[in-house]
């Protein structure tokens, strides 16, 4: 399914801030919008999100699959986030955030989805550890498979990597990547670090407002 953004625009107490925006993404892809701190990138992530607060303004529609978003809550939108903190619960265990954010449903499979998730991040034998215990690279891919255990249907990662060493930020790419192709899930990414853009994927820059094609 497409993530369509159709004629968005955001205001900040009266002053415009994105100026219409118009963008389909498609399943599996990652786009990339790329600007300044402050430009508006994570408030527009806020927007399709559906928790954008005041004094923000914003108009225009949000679709997935062409449903329109507008007006549903968080968590009614089936949209995973990623953000700079891997925001674990650190009163949880390993296997316990995983939980979290599962869709509900009987007991042993809930469990062997957690432990295929482990599997798949390489963390085999981690799930009673508490988040504290494991390095930076472990945790953000917990945080990932977290997120993608909820079986979301469109992806927003507001500067995941910027937090991380820059060897461990390019293992981290080409994982969460991976991953989101894999599972077909359109994702849009906000950064200001061009070394962020997945290869030959599509980039935007948000200046002044304004988002252009580079």
């Amino acid at each position: 399914m497409a993530l369509r953004l159709e004629d968005v625009s955001i205001s900040l107490a009266g002053r415009p801030l994105i100026a219409p925006l118009s963008l389909a993404v498609a399943p599996g892809e990652t786009v990339t919008l790329m600007g300044a701190s402050g430009a508006g990138k994570s408030t527009l992530l806020a927007f399709i999100a559906g928790d954008l607060d005041n004094p923000f303004a914003a108009t225009g529609c949000v679709s997935l699959d062409g449903i329109a978003l507008n007006g549903l809550p968080p968590e009614r939108r089936r949209i995973g986030r990623l953000f700079q903190d891997d925001l674990l619960f650190p009163h949880l265990t390993v296997s316990e955030n995983l939980l979290f954010g599962m869709p509900r449903g009987a007991r042993p499979e809930r469990l062997a989805k957690v432990e295929a998730a482990l599997a798949e991040a390489e963390l085999v034998g981690l799930g009673d550890r508490p988040p504290h215990t494991l390095s930076g690279g472990q945790r953000a891919r917990v945080a990932l498979m977290r997120a993608l255990v909820a079986e979301p249907h469109a992806m927003l990662l507001d500067e995941p990597f910027n937090k991380l060493d820059a060897e461990l930020r390019q293992t981290m790419r080409s994982f969460v990547f991976e991953h989101i192709a894999a599972r077909r899930i359109p994702c849009l990414m906000v950064t200001h670090d061009a070394g962020d853009v997945p290869a030959k994927g599509r980039l935007l820059l948000l200046k002044d407002g304004t988002v252009t094609h580079a």
